[in-house]
């Protein structure tokens, strides 16, 4: 099952195929969960959509009609949940603290995430939402810039340029 294509997999896994479903999650719950650190900066959100999106992928993998590769339709569906992630974090996130905090209920920061949010936030801290997004897709899940451009619904030549501009913020080179 494991040296399946995705197309296959998909295809059974449409069809009912719990053990090719299985072995799409496993393929991809890598590129999934880092995903989604990248788009949310938290390790904690991360699992949440992680989680969320195995969850969902039962349903809405019926809706994959393979018009993209399966990876750049599942970096979609991530970077969806990921949005909805940060809204609602956003929406409740102040009130959940001060409730919690309140309580005694507050969350000790989770240690592994220490170095690896210093460096990512020291990074982009300057960047847009927009930003981050593009450079998730395209450096982070090394897509196409077309690739990043479907899921974004924005032009490739957009993707170029924020890339570009992403490379001046970072300091590389502005290519």
């Amino acid at each position: 099952m494991e040296d399946r294509p995705d197309a296959e997999l998909v295809a059974a896994a449409q069809a009912g195929d719990r053990a090719a479903f299985e072995a799409l999650l496993r393929r991809h719950y890598d590129r999934i969960h880092g995903l989604a650190w990248h788009l949310t900066g938290s390790r904690a959100d991360a699992d949440d959509v992680a989680q969320e999106v195995c969850c969902t992928l039962v349903n809405r993998l019926g809706s994959y009609r393979g018009e993209a590769k399966f990876t750049t339709w599942l970096c979609g569906v991530v970077t969806n949940a990921s949005r909805d992630c940060l809204r609602r974090k956003r929406r409740f996130g102040g009130l959940v603290e001060r409730l919690a905090v309140i309580a005694g209920l507050a969350r000790q920061p989770d240690g592994r995430d220490l170095h690896d949010s210093m460096w990512l936030k020291s990074a982009i801290a300057r960047m847009k939402p927009a930003m981050r997004e593009t450079a998730a897709l395209v450096a982070g899940q090394q897509l196409t810039h077309a690739e990043a451009a479907a899921i974004l619904g924005i032009s490739e030549a957009t993707v170029s340029w924020r890339m570009h501009e992403i490379r001046k913020v970072l300091g590389g080179p502005a290519r």
